[in-house]
């Protein structure tokens, strides 16, 4: 090359590189941010939990009754401990509807032999259409159980058919690997009780990996020692204990979880319910309930509170872990370009002008900066573009910034709720927060960037989620 490709070259990566410098620590600060402002709403969310006067309504008829719907396919493994655990939560009055969607395993078997189920006629209208529906069962059992058999149709589709079968008017949707806290919905029923208009509360997940775990319930807490779950456990908290915390006080988050989230049915029935064809139907619910919001001059809240807490299992092998991570970035890929209407629309208040921007530049297009931050600094070392200080700076910022939120979330999560009370369990926290900052995430950013290709391809499939099991479950009549 001549020397003016040559300078010109050098002057073109020293920019890429002092771009995407940029990028990564107007993120990372946008991540303290939220971390900061998660204190006060931790702050304020103990002092209303430790109310003595909440306490006493949170146990009278005060309370509204709820339906919890739980979509289910391929499930045998986990099916019993998981609805065992929704059944015997602390609540006045509610009802479980769970949707085998389908499966090829013997999910419906272990239902009807372990909860004495029998047919029944279809109590309800159809308000949503969905995929049909070979049988409704109630349980010998448990009079608050409804089980609704019906062909394979997503997890949209399922939840759609739960939502027709709801008899009351606030819906929880659950993952059916899923393990709710006793006490999770009289906790996750407070904002409805405070005189304020809620539309949908999400709560806290956890990882349950490695949890002694009985009839149900997490009975010890504990911190995996493998490090792709271990790993994952410091993820969920980043992202639940100052991540969607710290979003109610910027408009509220674009995202409350599948695996626990409680709405208002009624709005859920003016937007047609989920949409199937969504790989990540909660995120697009999510944005659908916010616009509508706005559209029709509703002021409404969707806060997150972090007290009432879910567990679930997450993947431990990478391949299961490279299906679920391309899948949640490939459905939020499609729910960027489906609602890219809201992008700096003013409209849209707080959503338009913050929440919708950040997941569009901080959460889809991340894995891409930093496929092209790593590429750029080292054809800029190679080519004396930039220096070794550049590079150690890059490398602080793009990974030691990140790996220091993740040890804030961690000492966070041990002088707030502390979960986890061995003192290793702590120490393995802080280990996992460095690991997942040096090859947990640099491998997560190529699951993520395979959903681009996926995307365009027009793939549509969720992938088979394999799981480890809770362990046996023993049904009490």
């Amino acid at each position: 090359m001549t020397p003016g490709l040559v300078d010109a070259l050098h002057r073109t990566l020293w920019w890429a590189d002092h771009a995407v410098l940029g990028y990564f620590l107007v993120i990372n600060t946008f991540y303290a941010l939220l971390l900061i402002l998660s204190i006060p709403e931790l702050w304020e969310h103990w002092r209303l939990a430790d109310n003595e006067h909440l306490q006493r309504l949170l146990a009278s008829d005060a309370l509204p009754p709820l339906t919890i719907m739980v979509p289910a396919h391929n499930e045998e493994v986990t099916i019993a401990s998981s609805l065992l655990s929704f059944l015997t939560l602390e609540y006045p009055h509610f009802e479980v509807v769970l949707v085998n969607d389908g499966s090829k395993d013997a999910t419906l078997s272990v239902l009807v032999r372990e909860f004495d189920l029998y047919q029944v006629p279809a109590p309800y209208p159809t308000l949503i259409p969905t995929k049909r529906v070979f049988g409704v069962y109630r349980s010998r059992k448990h009079a608050r159980l409804v089980v609704i058999d019906k062909e394979n149709g997503g997890k949209a589709d399922s939840l759609n058919a739960a939502l027709n079968a709801a008899r009351f008017e606030y819906v929880l949707a659950v993952d059916a690997d899923t393990l709710i806290e006793p006490d999770a919905l009289l906790r996750l029923a407070r904002p409805f009780l405070l005189g304020t208009h809620v539309a949908a509360v999400g709560g806290t997940v956890r990882v349950a990996n490695a949890c002694r775990i009985e009839l149900g319930r997490v009975v010890d807490a504990k911190v995996d020692r493998r490090w792709l779950p271990g790993c994952q456990v410091v993820e969920y908290l980043r992202a639940f204990l100052f991540g969607r915390l710290g979003w109610n006080r910027l408009g509220g988050s674009l995202i409350i979880s599948g695996a626990f989230g409680m709405f208002r049915r009624e709005y859920l029935l003016a937007i047609e319910g989920y949409r199937t064809g969504n790989v990540t139907e909660d995120m697009d619910l999510v944005v659908r309930l916010h616009r509508y919001l706005y559209e029709h001059d509703i002021h409404a809240k969707m806060p997150f509170i972090p007290d009432p807490v879910a567990w679930t299992e997450v993947p431990t092998t990478v391949k299961v872990l490279h299906r679920q991570r391309e899948r949640w970035h490939r459905g939020l890929l499609s729910t960027v370009i489906t609602h890219r209407g809201l992008l700096f629309n003013p409209k849209y208040g707080k959503v338009g002008m913050v929440s919708f921007p950040f997941f569009v530049f901080g959460e889809l297009l991340a894995p891409v900066v930093e496929l092209f931050g790593y590429l750029f600094t080292a054809l800029g070392l190679w080519l004396h573009a930039v220096d070794w200080h550049f590079a150690l700076l890059f490398f602080l910022v793009a990974v030691g910034y990140g790996s220091l939120l993740s040890v804030w979330a961690v000492v966070l999560e041990d002088v707030s709720f502390r979960k986890y009370r061995s003192r290793w369990d702590f120490l393995r926290l802080l280990a996992f927060s460095i690991i997942e900052g040096l090859g947990f995430r640099q491998m997560t950013v190529w699951f993520r960037l395979h959903a681009f290709w996926k995307y365009f391809r027009g793939h549509e499939g969720w992938g088979t989620m394999t799981r480890e099991g809770f362990g046996p479950a023993r049904v009490k009549p």
